[in-house]
Order: structure tokens, then sequence, then C-alpha cells
């Protein structure tokens, strides 16, 4: 699923391509497309139609494009969701589910996914520790690369979490953004093992965990994010390729970056975690 880095892609490339347009016309193509609008296709496409998109946000992993009239349009990418600008004419997509037209007849806004996990609602926008987001996700926390962002709360937060620390680095009500791919290549930075305690982490060692997470973060983002198949891509459709630069993560059984010993996979929570045996030892019981 798409992290932090992909998601400000598409994110910014939102804000350049869409931000200031007026919706002309909503075409729901699935009905599990707004699945999370309880109101359904009809209702989504009345309220969204003649609103100018003001702005595209972001929170974490969660994307968003606040409306003139004071709701957002959140968007849920899931596995597989593009939010695509298209020419008006061009051929639709074989996973098209929801196009918006604009009333300048410029390129339209389609949001196409294959597996349907994604999807887009319209949502209250409420206030948050003095930021306005939609209220699903009003829970999440901020993120490193939030001008407001406080590290010595998270370092708190994170410590105070009695679990390994990797499932901590992913609870996004602690620190948002980070997922599966950027906790692995964290906590290789780290010389940390995901399972590693998190009440046994010291505050400087936490400390550094996070800064490790927000670094590799930016520097997927100065690539375009991490593109393993077709399914990412930013709004032009194109991949971003810091897959290159990943030191563990996806790697099984290839030389370590650092000492060169092979990667091991391991299975966590339904997915796997990628470390290396000898710069990241599983902590003793």
């Amino acid at each position: 699923m798409p992290e932090l880095p992909e998601v400000e892609v598409v994110r910014r490339g939102l804000h350049e391509h869409v931000a200031g347009r007026t919706v002309a016309a909503v075409e729901v193509l699935h009905p599990r497309a707004i699945r999370r609008h309880l109101p359904g296709a009809a209702d989504f496409a009345v309220r969204l139609t003649g609103q100018t998109l003001e702005a595209a946000r972001r929170r974490g992993k969660y994307l968003w494009l606040d409306l003139s009239g004071g709701d957002a349009m959140l968007a849920h990418l899931g596995m597989s969701g593009q939010m695509l600008v298209q020419p008006v004419g061009a051929p639709d997509e074989k996973h098209l589910r929801v196009r918006v037209r604009f009333d300048d007849d410029g390129p339209e806004l389609r949001f196409v996914d294959q597996r349907t996990f994604g999807g887009l609602a319209l949502a209250e926008v409420v206030e948050v520790d003095g930021a306005r987001l939609p209220r699903p996700v009003a829970h999440i926390a901020r993120d490193p690369m939030d001008p407001a962002f406080d590290p010595t709360a998270a370092v708190a937060a994170l410590r105070g979490r009695r679990t390994g620390v990797k499932r901590a680095l992913l609870d996004q009500t602690l620190v948002s953004g980070v997922g599966n791919i950027y906790a692995d290549e964290a906590l290789w930075r780290a010389k940390l093992h995901g399972e590693r305690p998190t009440d046994r982490l010291s505050r400087p060692k936490a400390a550094e965990l996070i800064a490790h997470a927000a670094q590799v973060m930016r520097e997927a983002l100065g690539q375009g994010g991490t593109s393993f198949d077709a399914l990412y891509v930013n709004v032009n459709g194109q991949s971003g390729y810091f897959d290159r630069s990943l030191a563990v993560y996806g790697r099984e059984d290839e030389p370590c970056r650092r000492c060169g010993t092979a990667v091991r996979r391991e299975p966590f929570m339904n997915r796997s975690s990628y470390s290396c045996p000898r710069c990241q030892p599983r902590p003793r019981t």
C-alpha cells in the first residue's frame, strides 16, 4: 500500500492540476468505489458537482481535497487506487471507477482502482489541535514531515507502548505516514530488530529511529516514491524508482548493503519484515 512519500507525490500532482477548478459533472462507474460514502453514488455526485476543489492535502498516508462548500473529498488509495489527470476524450482505463469533469473543459480527474479496495467519500471537516481534518482522519497523528510535528512527544508515545518497535512505528495514532517498507528501512538504519520491545528503547535511540524514518521518506519522495509494480503511479501515470535504493525491503537473500550478510525475510502481521541478521539481531527473550 502507498506510504507517505507515494501519497505526497500524488498530493502534489493533484494540487498542481486540479486545485482551483470547479466540478461540472461526476460519473460513478462502480458503486464499490464510493462505498465509504454511505448516502450512495447519486448523493456523492450531486454534492460534489458545482464545488471548487480548493486544495489537495495530506496527513500521513491519508489524502483529501478541500471543497469550497466546507467539506472534503477523502481519497482512500488502498492497494491499487490511482488518482489520474487525463485529457478529455482519452480512452477510459480498464479499471476506471469514478470520473470528475470540470467546467473549464480541461483535463478530467479519474479514480482508477483494479482491486477496488480504495475509494472516495465526502466527509465533514473538523478542527483538531489547530489543524482542519476530515472527521475520519481526526485520530491520525502528525507525520515527521509536518511542520508542527513534535519529535519529543512522538518519542514518548513510542516508548509508552508495550509492544515491538515495528508495530509501534506502524501505529498511525503515534506517528503517521510510516508503512511496512519505510519501517523496515528505518529499523535497518537504526540497527534495530522490529521485535525490540518499545519499553527497552532509550530516548536517544527512539529519537534516532524516528529521524531515520523521516530521512528515508524524504529520500524516497525525492525519487517519486517506491513502485514495485504498475499499480503505484503519480497523477501522470509515472512510477517512482526509490525501490532501487532500498537497503533491505524486498531483498531477501541479497547482501546487506552495510555488512554483506544475506538479508532475511520473516513473517509479520500477514506481511513480511526484512532485516539483516548481523546488523539487527533478534532481541533476547
